[in-house]
């Protein structure tokens, strides 16, 4: 499966910003091992279910460290036995888009 996902905690810095707390989640996402991708919007990671939500729930309880209230946005793509698709599914639409 892969899956995209959103946290940011309820509260910011003094600036703001929540760009401390969201690092704290994507530094679980990276020290899974899992592969993953992170853009301005989401955090995109690829594994089995169980591995896969293990680290969504790590990364939220790393919010929570610093945070009351954790907002969580997820979206999956669940597809058995279909690996490597987080750079495979951006491949294919590169190759339609030379058409």
């Amino acid at each position: 499966m892969i899956a995209a996902f959103s946290i940011s905690p309820a509260t910011a810095d003094e600036s703001g910003g929540v760009a401390e707390a969201v690092a704290a989640a994507v530094r679980v996402v990276r020290d899974s091992g899992l592969p993953h991708e992170t853009n301005a919007m989401f955090t995109n990671i690829e594994g089995e279910w169980d591995e896969v939500m293990a680290v969504v729930k790590a990364a939220v309880d790393a919010v929570a460290a610093v945070s009351p209230r954790v907002s969580l946005v997820l979206k999956a793509d669940v597809r058995p036995g279909w690996d490597g698709q987080l750079t495979a599914k951006v491949e294919r639409l590169e190759r339609a888009m030379e058409r």
